[in-house]
């Protein structure tokens, strides 16, 4: 029994290696495994020995989805022991960087928010959403669609098409 716990103990935290990273790491998020688990690469000539360009399956303090493969990453190694990444986010870049297009604009004056983006907005809430497109597509999908007014309800288009 206490052998069967030795072996899950050194499989989820694998012995400390003599090399070892103090401080902070630029990273990049390169996927995610079956389970989830955030993969990490690091920079070139890191590690002696030839690891450098591996995945590293590692844990993390920030919320990461697959939208974020490819960002840069802040990494500190638990105990300094490269085998064991730590995420602690995201690398922000601010818009007047190079190479950084603004991707959304947000304005609020008070009276009114609007929102724009090069390509398209999508509000999504469960199975509902609504997608404004750059060609002036209005798309509204869901499980159900109600459409109220206390005045006119007022349909208009080039045609329009019902069922």
């Amino acid at each position: 029994m206490a052998d069967d716990l030795a072996d899950v103990v050194l499989q989820q935290h694998p012995p400390v290696r003599q090399e070892r990273i103090d401080g902070v790491v630029i990273g990049v998020l390169v996927d995610f495994d079956e389970g989830g688990h955030p993969r990490v690469a690091l920079p070139e000539g890191l590690l002696s020995g030839g690891e450098a360009g591996a995945a590293w399956r590692a844990r993390t303090v920030a919320a990461l989805g697959r939208e974020d493969i490819g960002c840069e990453l802040a990494l500190m190694f638990e105990s300094g022991d490269p085998a064991r990444p730590l995420i602690l986010g995201r690398m922000h870049r601010p818009l007047g960087s190079p190479g950084v297009a603004p991707a959304m604009i947000a304005e609020r004056d008070g009276e009114r928010l609007e929102l724009r983006a090069d390509r398209e907005i999508v509000l999504r809430c469960g199975r509902a959403s609504i997608t404004l497109t750059r060609a002036g597509k209005i798309l509204l999908r869901g499980a159900y669609l109600l459409s109220r007014s206390s005045g006119v309800n007022r349909i208009k288009g080039g045609s329009v098409q019902i069922n």
